[in-house]
């Protein structure tokens, strides 16, 4: 039994949230359509609609809609900047990649949440919409995150950004599945010298392959199976999920869990208790600070993959850390 099967214990508050939500919109086994439909019928509006009455004033940020270039086409991004107050003349920068299984979302499913953050915290971020599976297998989302990871560090000052006052990289679930990946790419390429990343930011990341766990890890690997029925995201959504993918089970660069981690930049890791993932992104944690990477870590016990989108202490607590972790990693990391 896993060190951790206590955080599996359903949250009361939960199991009553839970309990009054309305059925999805579709029902019966995922595939992408019905993922995809899910997605902008349920699940961002009812994320919009939670953060909208928290949106800035207009007049407080700019909004700018660009296409970059990618392998083989463009794609789309979305950049956030507050509008500079007199002691400012620059900000850090966050570059976002949104979760969806690698199949489903874009630029709406984080934008409001990114706009509250960018002006409250004074931050000019660019969030990603890569390019989905299965149409585009692995790794072309990924290949479309670096390259727009690439394109905000040679455009920074156009984003009043300053990647010397912080530069961030982060993502929820699929997306913070890129975000450690390229953790590791960035580490390693030169392009990135004069810009290092400074930090990341992995929101119940998914960072070993479904079908690859190492027999090394595989007593620190149980809550796949210890929440295989879970609500929300069960064991089967993350076969399906992975399938859709096409990373192979053998490719090093899908399970940035085994890679060589000294010398990535400080991470905060948020995991919910009732979640397949959850081993996974502990473990990760821990290997990282193994490693000397500087890391924060928040757990949220017995709520499930996603849940942040719900009404209940624990996604209070959720974004309270977000904003915590953030200023953690922009501030000198001195101490813990």
């Amino acid at each position: 039994m896993s060190q951790y099967s206590h955080l599996s214990t359903p949250d009361p508050e939960f199991l009553e949230v839970a309990s009054k939500l309305p059925p999805p919109a579709t029902a019966g086994p995922l595939d992408v359509a019905s993922q995809r439909h899910l997605m902008t019928t349920m699940v961002v509006p009812r994320i919009l609609q939670t953060f909208r009455p928290l949106l800035p004033a207009e007049s407080s940020y700019r909004i700018r809609n660009l296409d970059i270039p990618v392998d083989d086409g463009t794609i789309a991004i979305r950049c956030v900047q507050p509008i500079a107050r007199d002691d400012e003349d620059s900000f850090p920068l966050l570059v976002w990649f949104h979760g969806g299984g690698w199949v489903s979302g874009d630029l709406d499913i984080d934008d409001f949440h990114l706009r509250i953050i960018s002006v409250e915290l004074r931050i000019s971020i660019v969030n990603v919409d890569y390019r989905l599976a299965p149409e585009h297998p692995f790794p072309t989302g990924l290949n479309d995150c670096y390259a727009a990871l690439k394109w905000t560090a040679a455009n920074a000052a156009e984003l009043s950004g300053a990647p010397a006052k912080g530069f961030l990289i982060g993502g929820a679930s699929a997306g913070a599945h890129y975000a450690a990946i390229l953790g590791h790419r960035a580490r390693d390429d030169l392009f990135f010298t004069s810009t290092p990343l400074t930090g990341q930011i992995l929101q119940i990341p998914a960072v070993i392959h479904i079908a690859a766990y190492p027999e090394r890890f595989k007593a620190d690997l149980l809550s796949m199976e210890q929440n295989k029925d879970a609500p929300i995201l069960n064991k089967a959504d993350g076969e399906f999920f992975w399938n859709c993918l096409q990373a192979a089970p053998s490719d090093p660069e899908a399970s940035p869990l085994i890679l060589l981690h000294e010398g990535i930049s400080p991470a905060y890791i948020q995991v919910a208790g009732l979640d397949p993932l959850r081993d996974e992104g502990l473990l990760y944690e821990r290997l990282l600070r193994e490693s000397g990477v500087k890391t924060k870590l928040d757990v949220y016990p017995g709520v499930p993959h996603g849940f942040h989108g719900l009404p209940l202490a624990a996604s209070k607590k959720w974004e309270a850390d977000f904003r915590a972790g953030l200023g953690w990693l922009l501030s000198d990391r001195s101490a813990d």
